[in-house]
């Protein structure tokens, strides 16, 4: 088993550096995929909406793996440098620009999407739990975005952000599940 799981680690870091966006991408799309049926299988559903999941992962295909891909470029490119005080302005910089953007755009896509709902309900559900989720993602992401800084080489950080996005990504589906078993 170990062998099997040592070749596909290979052949996944051979993708990485042959065809990087693409790898990133696609691996963003199955991640956003597998969390969704996971957060479906934790709310109770007792049949899977697999549209819904192809829906996440039409997401994380087309924009959770494309964003991460670029904006750790850029990152780079801004704050080359290792060091605790860089690493620090990387954390902040994220926790400040992309990280709320991308749970805007997260329940955005959720609710327009996803869930089908018109955009005056997407918009009062914006107004009022966007700040909760920001507040709950400002508790969550700094620590992720500094393991991921620190330990991590550039290749594997959208990886590493998108396994920690699945515990996240789950968490604001049930989030929004929720908000519309209490509407009804």
């Amino acid at each position: 088993m170990a062998d099997v799981v040592e070749k596909a680690w290979q052949r996944y870091l051979i993708a990485l550096q042959k065809y990087p966006l693409r790898t990133k991408a696609t691996t963003a799309g199955v991640l956003a995929g597998c969390s969704d049926l996971v957060a479906q299988k934790l709310a109770g559903a007792k049949k899977l909406q697999l549209r819904r999941s192809l829906l996440m992962l039409l997401y994380g295909l087309v924009y959770g793996g494309p964003f991460g891909h670029f904006f750790h470029k850029l990152m780079e490119r801004l704050f080359p440098r290792r060091d605790t005080p860089t690493l620090v302005k990387k954390v902040l910089v994220e926790q400040l620009t992309s990280g709320p953007w991308n749970n805007f755009v997260f329940m955005l896509y959720m609710g327009l999407v996803v869930e089908g709902w018109p955009w005056r309900l997407v918009k009062n559900k914006l107004r009022t739990d966007y700040p909760v989720v920001q507040l709950n993602a400002w508790r969550v992401w700094p620590l992720v975005s500094f393991i991921n800084y620190y330990y991590m080489p550039i290749h594997l950080r959208v990886l590493f952000h998108n396994l920690a996005a699945v515990c996240w990504g789950t968490f604001l589906i049930l989030r929004s599940t929720r908000a519309i078993k209490q509407a009804a």
